[in-house]
């Protein structure tokens, strides 16, 4: 078979599948997963906030060869299984060049300011900066987390705000390493990222050499079961959900320095009251941001 062609497998489905329907491409398939989104929604962080979902395509590739049938045979299996929790949800195919391939999920990507000076720059993409800009190149691949989406771009508008030089950084569930590079390229001394998928982990390090970031320790895990140094951080990054953020209320107060900062994200905002009453038990609620339905918070241990 010519190894320059390739399966391009795709499912159209709701926000609240993408994270299953990606783990089976991520485990079978070959090539980065690509989520194309209605808008800037991101699937890292997003949850249908309307009555009626939206839908979202999810895809990835698999190589035209003798490990074709099996692979698709698996993904597809999985997909019958999730639709029996989502009806009408299937496997599609057809066979693309490695040309349209490279083309069809590089599309989404493109140069983006956030704030006064940063700018996200896919790194396939050319971007001539000016004397103040500070531009971080991203490679997307499977990790979740480009700026595009309001949760993101909330943090990052922090980040720039108040990263200081020296600082150390905590970065909750750190996804391509968007927020550790930013808040390294703002003078952070040294950045310690956690992340539960591996995948993540991968392309956060590949992220942090392309943007010659050196400070930035990533580590597979999370907090508490990730033991880190008590009243250690100046900083916590946490770009999470609701439910993380309420359950790592006390672990983060714990590695936080007394008048540490934290930035909390990816919280709905019906959810305010509740992530902000579990936020009170060790923190100062010191301001609130939103950008539609999504909010971020920020705090400082008490």
């Amino acid at each position: 078979m010519n190894r320059a062609k390739w399966i391009e497998l795709s499912v159209t489905t709701t926000p609240e599948f993408v994270e299953p329907v990606s783990e089976l491409f991520r485990r079978y398939g070959d090539r980065e997963v690509i989520v194309q989104e209605e808008g800037d929604w991101d699937p890292d962080n997003d949850h249908d906030v309307d009555k009626v979902p939206h839908t979202v395509v999810v895809m990835t590739c698999i190589p035209l060869d003798v490990t074709a049938d099996s692979r698709r045979a698996m993904i597809d299996i999985g997909v019958r299984l999730i639709s029996y929790l989502q009806p009408g949800i299937y496997l599609k195919h057809k066979v693309v060049s490695e040309e349209e391939w490279e083309n069809s999920w590089k599309a989404q990507f493109t140069v983006y300011r956030i704030g006064e000076r940063l700018i996200i720059k896919p790194t396939w993409h050319n971007y001539d900066p000016s004397a103040d800009d500070i531009v971080i190149e991203l490679d997307p691949g499977m990790a979740f987390g480009t700026g595009h989406h309001p949760t993101t771009k909330l943090c990052l508008e922090q980040i720039e705000r108040w990263v200081v030089p020296g600082m150390r950084v905590l970065d909750l569930g750190t996804g391509s390493g968007i927020l550790a590079i930013a808040a390294s390229k703002f003078g952070a001394q040294c950045i310690t990222g956690l992340d539960t998928d591996e995948t993540a982990i991968q392309v956060a390090s590949a992220n942090a050499v392309q943007n010659n970031v050196k400070n930035f320790n990533l580590i597979h895990g999370t907090i508490p079961a990730v033991k880190l140094p008590k009243d250690s951080f100046d900083l916590a990054l946490a770009n999470v959900t609701a439910n993380v953020v309420i359950s790592s209320v006390e672990p983060l107060a714990e590695i936080l320095k007394n008048q540490g900062l934290l930035i909390a994200s990816g919280i709905l905002s019906e959810r305010q009251l509740e992530v902000e009453d579990q936020l009170r038990k060790r923190f100062l609620i010191k301001e609130s941001f939103a950008d539609g339905e999504w909010l971020t918070i920020l705090a400082t241990k008490k």
